[in-house]
């Protein structure tokens, strides 16, 4: 007969009360959070939370942007040594088919989160339109006295020698949202590109063949993801440019004395460099396709890692500008007339000297004395955001 109390018909003795833990021994483990899930308290709103850790910057791309603007710089300085040198003209034609490609491409990427938002559109009148304007007029004295032409006028819808990159830049940032929705927006910027290499009728105003013709490279790179990148910098990627690059150099040292350089340019239609019109439809493609090889191999050299020039990424665009008075004062003071210059070791010379202008160009100190130009403020030149207005009244 079983207890209704201890139905197994034993009765267990109960277990002795738990004894405090003695010294050295380990304590029970807490309870699971499974089981008791820890209380968390509620934030204090009068406490700040923690500071917003800084943007990080992509050491890959200063790496890039930086490398790209000193072939920008070499590749001006070789323009007056092509006459005299077909290994200079070489590498003068091979340097024009990425240079420029592989920064617009990075100005692309850079754009993507462009959205036509008073912010942005603040940030793109400051950092683009303003500049465009002073150094404009900039360049335009600068003709007048050292290039001995004092009846050059200043004309905003015609920019002189660089200045034409800031009004393509403006351009195509403003068309970013289209871009971004379009279906299809690479094979519609190439297309863009070609009909432009043969519509002679476009003219010169704000150096619309360049903005149109270069398109495609800003495209892109609003179409890139990071992976992309990743992609072109593996190893068998970075051992293959090798021999691409050198075949390149090869085609461009046979092709120096048959064809003119005015083609990488991208600033004239066919026409108006005596070709017929269909000869436009195959060199924009056929230049396309061989910028797009050799800017994967540019990127696919450039270092991951930062290195002594990663911080110098920052500031190429004042480079950029800057190296403009110097490149062009060269012409105007006939520094290329000087015999040595034509040698062998004065084009290393002259090619290490602009390396080392445009890297001085770029540093921190010249960025402080022409930031009131390159990125001025204005903030008396724009209306208040209504909601950061509200934010400040609700903080005070």
């Amino acid at each position: 007969m079983t207890n209704p109390v201890y139905p197994h018909g034993t009765r267990r003795t109960p277990l002795p009360p738990a004894a405090p833990p003695m010294d050295g021994v380990l304590s029970p483990r807490p309870p699971s959070p499974r089981s008791s899930p820890p209380t968390t308290a509620a934030p204090d709103p009068a406490r700040p939370g923690p500071a917003p850790r800084p943007k990080q910057r992509d050491a890959f791309f200063d790496n890039a942007k930086y490398l790209a603007i000193v072939f920008v710089a070499m590749g001006h300085c070789w323009e007056p040594l092509t006459d005299g040198s077909r290994a200079a003209e070489a590498l003068y034609m091979v340097v024009y088919t990425f240079h420029m490609p592989a920064f617009i491409i990075i100005s692309g990427y850079f754009s993507r989160s462009f959205d036509a938002s008073p912010k942005k559109l603040k940030r793109l009148v400051t950092g683009v339109a303003v500049p465009y304007v002073l150094f404009e007029i900039a360049y335009t004295f600068f003709k007048r006295t050292a290039g001995g032409d004092p009846g050059y006028p200043i004309s905003l819808l015609d920019p002189w020698y660089l200045t034409w990159f800031l009004v393509a830049l403006f351009v195509w940032r403003l068309t970013t949202p289209i871009w971004k929705i379009v279906r299809w927006p690479l094979p519609i910027a190439v297309a863009v590109a070609v009909l432009a290499s043969v519509s002679p009728e476009l003219g010169d105003d704000l150096d619309l063949q360049r903005v149109l013709q270069f398109l495609p490279f800003f495209v892109l790179g609003l179409c890139l993801k990071p992976e992309h990148f990743q992609l072109v910098r593996r190893r068998e990627v970075r051992i293959l440019a090798v021999p691409v690059a050198l075949v390149a150099l090869a085609l461009a040292y046979w092709a120096g004395p048959r064809m003119t350089s005015a083609w990488f340019y991208h600033r004239d239609s066919a026409q108006e460099l005596g070709a017929p019109w269909w000869a436009g439809v195959v060199m924009t493609l056929a230049l396309f396709g061989c910028s797009i090889v050799l800017t994967a191999c540019f990127f696919a050299w450039v270092p991951g890692r930062r290195m002594w020039f990663t911080a110098l990424g920052a500031g190429t665009l004042y480079g950029y500008l800057l190296h403009g008075f110097l490149a062009k004062g060269s012409r105007f003071w006939g520094w290329f007339d000087a015999s040595w210059v034509h040698t062998p070791w004065g084009e290393i010379v002259v090619t290490f000297i602009a390396a080392s202008v445009i890297t001085v160009l770029c540093t921190p100190p010249v960025q402080r004395i022409f930031r009131f130009a390159m990125e001025p403020k204005m903030e008396w030149a724009f209306r208040r955001d209504a909601a950061e207005l509200a934010r400040q009244r609700q903080r005070a």
